[in-house]
């Protein structure tokens, strides 16, 4: 395999790496104390004497003791817009490049820092990605091909004294100089802020690559990969790219889009899951055979883990305070667990928004279970996402269909309560039986939602709409492309409205 001569050998140029194991616990330790040693003199550090922590006998300990969870608001709110005023070692030493934004579900806008030290993990985590390849079956010539790497743009928003844009955007301005000889689609291309206008250029570009792999949220390579056969009038996209061999997915599961997706390809490809959020890089997918990914536990990161229990969340989906808070080494697989992360960004003890579940624990190895908010109990439900996957994946297997989006919500409805989805189908289903059966799913898999039943949540609807209106959406309220993702879960309010807008579309 030509691991030396390619790709793999300028990373361990570049980045000094050397493949290693380590040993998950003994590493988040040593992450912790790099931390704190850090950022000890600045204001967050001396407000909550990190000098008294390093001190302790127990330091993690002392950690959860002294410093409080935090969600984005109270980050915000209380350290980080000093940041967005030009002052420096709020949070971290030194002053702020970058912030990456974000419209995701835990807030309607997010600024989040991104330092000189993120950035740098970043890269060392996409480089234990690229030298993790050679776990999978790869031709010998694969290092030697070009990566597309579908992203937000690069022409980041100038502020005063700081960039602002998305993560994807933020990563791919900072690629290191010699990975420009694979990276496509190229600077210029990367820098079109327009989804349609880039996707266009991207296709005319097309046949003149030599594409070994693609990385990139579903939703949008999909609608690349459609857009490139089509201008080019292909078959399926392996025409002109034959010696595409990889999928490196991001953001949400790749599962509900594999059977699509397959469909532009004449042979399935090898996919690997990430986990590179706005907060950083937590996780990438080593090894194949399997659907989790191996927390990346020595680059920057330190993981703690909130049972997701009623009793740990509040109303709005936060951790409570008097939580229980274990560390890698205390938490057990198969639990959901609410993932709090401290980083070289500095954020602490912040609830990043998504539950996980752990598969391996010797291999670190997680599952992105759902999100915080994506969370529904308005009458007792309690329902994580997890659940809704499974009664989907049923009316996949009943109606032989596949719905690669869906929302869901509670609403109050002439006097009573009703769950009702919305789901993205390009098939007709007979939605009343498509209802029987996600209730009698979440009935059979949740016993809070088999109570509710008996109470106060009278019933399931289910509608079915084309899955183009869920991006039309995306692409007015929210943004089409990079790292914009449709909610699974809505507030009644923000529901009705989408419900409406859907509903346009169909009777239009």
């Amino acid at each position: 395999m030509a691991l030396l001569g390619g790709v793999i050998k300028k990373a361990i140029d570049f980045n000094g790496l050397i493949s290693r194991e380590v040993k998950p616990g003994k590493a988040q330790k040593a992450v912790l104390l790099q931390l704190l040693k850090k950022a000890k003199l600045t204001a967050f550090g001396m407000h909550y004497h990190f000098n008294e922590i390093l001190e302790s006998a127990d330091p993690i300990r002392a950690f959860q003791e002294k410093v409080p969870v935090h969600d984005y608001d109270g980050m915000y709110d209380q350290w980080w817009h000093y940041l967005l005023k030009g002052h420096q070692n709020i949070t971290w030493p030194g002053g702020q490049k970058y912030f990456a934004l974000s419209s995701g579900t835990t807030s309607n806008k997010k600024y989040i820092p991104v330092t000189s030290d993120m950035v740098s993990a970043i890269k060392k985590s996409g480089m234990q990605q690229v030298l993790s390849l050679k776990n999978f079956d790869l031709p010998t010539d694969f290092f030697e091909k070009q990566i597309l790497m579908l992203g937000s743009s690069t022409s980041l928003i100038q502020e005063i004294d700081h960039f602002e844009g998305e993560i994807s955007g933020i990563s791919a301005a900072n690629i290191p100089g010699w990975f420009s000889k694979f990276y496509k689609p190229g600077a210029e291309i990367a820098s079109i802020e327009n989804w349609d206008e880039k996707v266009k250029r991207i296709a005319e570009e097309a046949p003149g690559w030599d594409i070994g792999s693609i990385s990139g949220i579903p939703s949008w390579v999909e609608l690349m990969l459609k857009e490139i056969i089509s201008h080019n009038n292909l078959n399926t996209i392996h025409d002109i790219w034959p010696n595409l061999h990889v999928y490196t997915s991001g953001g949400v599961a790749f599962e509900p889009y594999r059977k699509s997706m397959e469909k532009l390809l004449a042979r399935p490809l090898i996919y690997i899951d990430t986990y590179l959020a706005s907060e950083g890089y937590l996780a990438t997918q080593k090894r194949p055979n399997t659907n989790s990914m191996a927390l990346i536990v020595d680059n920057g990161i330190f993981f703690e883990f909130v049972p997701f229990l009623e009793e740990n969340i509040d109303d709005e989906g936060r951790v409570k305070q008097d939580a229980e808070v274990l560390t890698l080494q205390q938490a057990q697989e198969n639990v959901e667990y609410v993932l709090l992360i401290s980083t070289v960004s500095g954020t602490w003890r912040y609830m990043i928004g998504d539950t996980v579940i752990i598969t391996d624990k010797k291999r670190s190895e997680i599952q992105i279970s759902g999100r915080t908010k994506h969370y529904l109990n308005v009458v007792g439900e309690q329902l994580s996402v997890q659940k809704m996957n499974m009664a989907i994946e049923k009316i996949e297997d009943v109606f032989d269909t596949e719905i690669k989006e869906f929302v869901a919500s509670t609403v109050f409805e002439n006097d009573e309560y009703k769950m009702k989805f919305v789901i993205g189908t390009d098939k007709e289903i007979n939605t009343a039986e498509a209802s029987e059966i996600i209730d009698a799913e979440l009935s059979e898999n949740n016993k809070n939602y088999k109570v509710a039943r008996t109470k106060a949540l009278k019933g399931v609807e289910v509608e079915a709409v084309p899955v183009e209106h869920f991006y039309s959406w995306s692409e007015e309220f929210k943004k089409l492309g990079g790292q914009a993702k449709i909610p699974r879960v809505m507030k009644e309010q923000d529901f009705i409205e989408f419900r409406e807008y859907v509903q346009q579309l169909v009777q239009a």
